[in-house]
């Protein structure tokens, strides 16, 4: 391998492998529709009028439009009741034109989010957050309907970057419930040896600095530095930080859980925040959709 200061991580760039993948879904999208007459439908629900979960929200039914999925919207006002939320992710159930169901996260302190969620269809939960599908991805041989879109990203990343996770060892820095625990979970499925470092977790950077593959998932800007990191070791940075930058005219720049200067002189991949994990997370969204459209049209 070079020396330090020669060598430079290979780019895994997200962008590039996530329009590819985008081309191959409209390809698929228009098959359907030349033979079957009937496009994937997916619903978004948005609760209240956060402008993160707006934004996410319309390139969400950007990307729809982009490769012909057809996307249906409900937009309900922040004081929204639970039973109210509940029965329209029913009425989305039933609704035979969609194909999966999303409700953008995080929804009002006096909703229950894990009620809600539990109320969608497991064939319509393009988001894989369902307990049965979450379930059934604990558990050996058993496959889940979906898998969640950001870790089943971090692994199409990996897949199309050739790197090898069967009998590799991997850490995952974070448990959430939306990458950290799924994401361990996928690359255990895969016979990855896997370890969880997280907020609790004494002395992380030794567990680190051991690791053939790395999934950043903390929420903590620049936490990993350079030198925990293995020489050559493919590092995957789902993190999305603001640090301010009064160069910028926002005032900050997007930064993830890794030092990505100091992290791409040692390892051997990594993803540059923007534009590595998030357009994935996308991509999937897209892929379950059709992916359950396919269950159902094609039957």
């Amino acid at each position: 391998m070079a020396s330090g200061a020669e060598h430079k991580a290979a780019i895994i760039d997200g962008k590039a492998i996530a329009q590819t993948i985008r081309s191959e879904i409209a390809d698929e999208v228009r098959l359907l529709f030349d033979k079957y007459g009937k496009v994937p439908g997916l619903a978004v629900v948005i609760v209240g009028c956060r402008k993160d979960s707006q934004s996410y929200v319309s390139m969400k039914r950007k990307a729809c439009a982009e490769v012909g999925i057809k996307s249906f919207y409900t937009d309900l006002p922040v004081q929204v009741s639970e039973d109210e939320l509940i029965s329209k992710v029913h009425e989305l159930n039933t609704n035979p034109d969609v194909h999966g169901i999303l409700v953008q996260l995080p929804l009002p302190k006096h909703i229950n989010e894990e009620k809600v969620l539990t109320e969608i269809s497991i064939k319509k939960d393009v988001d894989g957050f369902h307990p049965l599908n979450i379930g059934k991805l604990a558990m050996k041989g058993r496959e889940p309907l979906f898998l969640p879109c950001t870790p089943k990203g971090c692994l199409e990343l990996l897949k199309w970057s050739g790197i090898t996770v069967k009998g590799k060892k991997a850490v995952v820095v974070g448990r959430s419930n939306i990458v950290g625990l799924p994401v361990s979970l996928l690359l255990l499925k895969a016979d990855a040896t896997v370890t969880i470092v997280h907020s609790r977790t004494s002395e992380p950077e030794t567990i680190i600095r051991e690791a053939d593959i790395i999934i950043a998932a903390a929420g903590q800007a620049m936490m990993i530095k350079g030198d925990w990191i293995k020489p050559g070791a493919a590092v995957i940075d789902v993190g999305t930080n603001t640090v301010d930058d009064p160069s910028k005219k926002s005032g900050y720049r997007l930064v993830g859980d890794v030092d990505f200067k100091e992290a791409s002189k040692v390892a051997g991949w990594i993803t540059p925040v923007p534009g590595g994990v998030g357009p994935m997370t996308v991509a999937m969204l897209l892929k379950n959709t059709l992916d359950g459209a396919k269950r159902v049209i094609q039957q």
